[in-house]
């Protein structure tokens, strides 16, 4: 085809065509018109006359309505379960195989739905196909089942004489890779008893066949195996049964490697334990597929972390004490440990981090970038493995690594701005739903007034719909801040490998994303611009194009405001301040009221302080004079006019007075330190407390020695004394333990029965004054925090009530019906106490009646 010439534009020619069409069209519309009706009448009757056809839509199977739902979300391990067992339970072998190829895209290395997926190709006629998946699976697997089932299928395949070698070396191919693994005992035993039935014809050929069996002995007995003390004991009778001489130098020589590798056996069964639980119980007669939930970060997953992290410690501590020599055994061992661990806890970031680093740490570079890429591809919202990865691509630096690092990252924001419009549509759905739902709560009920209709109950106890929005728009906003993250690490990469002009691009591409790029970025560019290139005007600018977009932001403004100030602009700070003072209100514009203050106190005249100490008192006028007039001579949160003046340096290190307990709750308290200003003291002499978050002292945490009942650090409080009367004979050691062993109708008990009861005034007035604490109970009730402090859910109390008062509790079966109280028996008996317990021979707890 040839080319046009170089005036030639194709979108003219485009243009020019769609006017050309438009222009044909409107010139033959008038003449086409009746050819149409012509033409579609005929159909239309055509068609009339035509009879019904039924069309029957197939509805898709359980399999296919599974599958799609698995393709929009594909971490789910019970979906999974499921769509396994209806491909098994059919004979449609593509089915199967788009099942687990489906199934191992999304959880590689699963050994247990590989050898169900090999086991499909068994047959002589499909081997072929086996292998392949052999050859695929093998790689990369540290699972000792699908080595075993591998050795199974060559034995399986080579069962003559003149095979005997592939099969020899099909098991020291698989011992190499997990011969190491607890498991494999079984793989050891297996080769031991192979080579035993070897056939010789000659003593050389014997001897040939003793030495492969003793290698093979020497290298299972310093292995930590599930059967190693049965290996142990096959070695010494295969020894023995040789030579009694030799025997007992061989075992000499190994019993220290042996009896090291038995110790760090139940070491290793300890670590395991918890490492690889049971798996479930499968429904049908196929073995169940573990595969690893997404995670949630609950007690018992952090747990489950922390054992695997301490676990693979104590390997790469190397508890076997293998020597330099066989260093090559010990990275075998841990790379093995590794490999399992990144399959079970496959969706936790921490656990590929750590393979990373210790692959890298051994020198194998180019293994550790495959495991950060198997780890993205598992985890693309991933933060450390993603920026590990591009890390590891800068520090190598080679041919076209530029371009692979802005392909991650550009992968990467694409990944967090998909989570976050996903989030953003939870977000907007709960509100919806809660504004709706006060909507319904707000009519009218019976034609009474909503306030005034009764509450009724909707089966909660409280309501959690305000506190889940909240919460999920907290996410929202903590995910943005996630996002400008990337977005700043991105120009970092571009200016330290490309320049300035890079990242100057890079902070185009970001101030184009309006929707999710916080404030953060600009400030991130703008601090980059200065401190990089010494360009303060661009810096000035990014923030001014910042203060556009967040002008309502008051984080950003004061960073812009403190920028200014720190560059010493004071025209433009002023400005500034000025300009964006008026546009918050007073009880969110006081930060930017302290900023500005504190420079105008450091810096500035005292005939200008004085003037934005008045525009304050203007705006908020319950302000103490004395609190700004403090502030204006204190530096480095040094207030000496609030410590020295005001008596708070005094009463926080204990003062005169700091052995009674009322000075500690008014003034020391342990809440104050050296950096307290005015303000914040004022604000807790208002409150009534040195700290706004806790709770205010007991008001019976008084010193025991104005107390003039008596209490003593050795003893209860004072209790108020009550007739006596003589335990009944039951309880008599009990009396006799709590009363000093005195006896009844001793001349002190006489004395104590003598007294009168106390007036009904004085009982009321004790009763009025309440229960007085211990004085380090009252300490602990001083320090908890005040009710405000709370930022939990708030429950309905009338919800609560009704649901405990319609709440059916069935009786238990075997419970007996309580018998009824009996009724108080005369004889001038005292009331019973329902008062708290107050220790053992106080208070009327004490007496027995």
């Amino acid at each position: 085809m040839a080319e046009p010439p170089p005036s030639f534009d194709a979108n003219d020619v485009y243009s020019a065509e769609l006017a050309g069409d438009d222009e044909q069209t409107r010139t033959q519309t008038p003449s086409t018109q009746p050819a149409l009706s012509q033409v579609t009448e005929p159909q239309q009757s055509q068609e009339q006359h035509q009879p019904d056809v039924e069309t029957h839509v197939v509805p898709p199977s359980e399999w296919e309505v599974i599958r799609a739902q698995l393709r929009d979300k594909p971490h789910q391990p019970d979906l999974w379960q499921r769509l396994v067992e209806l491909a098994e339970s059919g004979d449609n072998i593509e089915q199967i195989k788009e099942t687990y190829e489906a199934l191992l895209e999304n959880y590689p290395n699963t050994s247990s739905a590989q050898i169900a997926y090999i086991g499909h190709f068994l047959s002589p006629g499909l081997f072929q196909f086996a292998e392949e998946l052999f050859k695929r699976f093998l790689k990369m697997s540290p699972a000792v089942d699908l080595w075993k089932f591998y050795l199974s299928y060559v034995r399986r395949v080579n069962t003559g004489p003149s095979t005997r070698d592939v099969v020899r070396k099909s098991y020291e191919f698989a011992l190499s890779f997990v011969g190491q693994d607890k498991d494999s005992g079984s793989i050891w035993w297996d080769y031991l008893q192979f080579l035993k039935l070897g056939e010789t014809t000659n003593t050389w050929e014997e001897q040939q066949k003793m030495d492969a069996l003793r290698k093979v002995y020497h290298r299972a007995v310093q292995i930590p195996l599930d059967n190693l003390e049965a290996l142990w004991s096959d070695f010494e009778s295969f020894e023995t049964g040789l030579n009694k001489i030799t025997a007992k130098k061989f075992l000499q020589d190994l019993n220290p490697a042996y009896v090291q590798a038995r110790t760090v056996l139940r070491k290793l069964t300890q670590h395991l334990g918890p490492l690889f639980p049971p798996p479930p119980r499968a429904s049908s007669d196929r073995p169940a597929i573990y595969l690893p939930p997404l995670p949630t970060f609950n007690a018992a997953e952090r747990a489950l972390v922390g054992a695997w992290k301490n676990y693979i410690k104590w390997e790469e501590s190397n508890p076997l004490e293998i020597e330099d020599k066989d260093k090559p055994t010990l990275v075998t061992r841990i790379q093995g440990v590794y490999r399992k661990a990144v399959i079970r806890m496959r969706f936790y970031p921490e656990i590929w981090f750590m393979s990373y680093v210790w692959t890298q740490s051994i020198g194998k570079q180019d293994e550790a970038l495959n495991i950060l890429r198997a780890g993205i591809e598992a985890i693309p919202h991933s933060f450390v493995l993603h920026y590990a990865y591009t890390e590891s691509l800068e520090a190598r630096m080679k041919e076209n690594e530029a371009a692979k690092i802005h392909a991650a990252y550009e992968r990467f924001l694409e990944v967090l701005r998909k989570d976050l419009e996903s989030l953003e549509t939870r977000v907007n759905s709960a509100n919806s739903s809660f504004s709706s739902q006060n909507t319904t709560d707000t009519q009218p009920v019976n034609g009474q007034d909503p306030a005034q209709a009764p509450v009724a109950s909707n089966g909660n106890s409280f309501s959690t719909q305000p506190d889940t929005s909240e919460m999920k728009s907290k996410d929202l906003a903590e995910r943005r801040k996630d996002y400008g993250n990337v977005w700043i690490n991105y120009i970092r990469f571009a200016r330290r490998a490309q320049g300035s002009q890079a990242s100057r691009v890079v902070f185009g591409k970001a101030r184009k994303d309006t929707r999710w790029t916080p404030w953060e970025v600009y400030e991130a560019a703008a601090l980059m611009e200065y401190h990089t290139s010494k360009a303060t005007a661009v810096a000035f600018r990014i923030f001014e194009k910042g203060l556009d977009t967040f002008g309502e932001e008051l984080e950003y403004v004061l960073r812009y405001l403190g920028f200014l100030i720190s560059v010493n602009d004071e025209n433009n700070a002023r400005a500034l301040f000025e300009r964006v003072i008026g546009t918050f209100p007073p009880d969110r514009a006081r930060p930017l009221w302290e900023r500005w203050t504190r420079y105008e106190y450091q810096y500035g005249s005292l005939t200008a302080a004085l003037s934005l100490e008045k525009r304050i008192a203007e705006v908020y006028p319950t302000d103490p004079p004395i609190k700004r007039f403090a502030q204006r001579h204190t530096y480095l949160g040094t207030d000496a006019i609030a410590g020295r003046d005001l008596g708070f340096a005094i009463a926080r290190q204990g003062g005169p007075a700091s052995g009674s307990s009322g000075s500690s709750s008014t003034g020391g308290g342990g809440g104050l330190g050296r950096a307290d200003t005015v303000q914040s003291l004022m604000a807790n002499q208002a409150q009534g407390s040195p700290n706004p978050h806790k709770r205010p002292p007991s008001p019976d945490y008084r010193r025991r020695g104005d107390d003039p009942r008596g209490a003593t650090d050795s003893g209860p409080a004072y209790k108020r004394t009550r007739p006596s009367t003589p335990p009944p004979p039951r309880d008599r050691d009990r009396g006799e333990r709590w009363e000093g062993r005195r006896r009844f109708g001793s001349p002190v008990r006489d004395r104590e029965r003598d007294v009168p009861p106390p007036r009904r005034v004085d009982r009321e007035k004790d009763e009025e004054k309440g229960v007085v604490l211990p004085p380090i109970v009252s300490w602990f009730v001083g320090q908890l925090p005040a009710a405000s402090a709370f930022d939990g859910p708030v429950f309905r109390t009338d919800d609560l009530m009704s649901l405990f008062r319609n709440a059916m509790i069935p009786p238990s079966g075997g419970a007996r019906a309580r018998s009824p109280i009996p009724p108080p028996r005369g004889g001038g008996r005292p009331p019973p106490d329902y008062g708290p317990y107050q220790g053992p021979g106080g208070g009327r707890s004490a007496r027995r009646y």
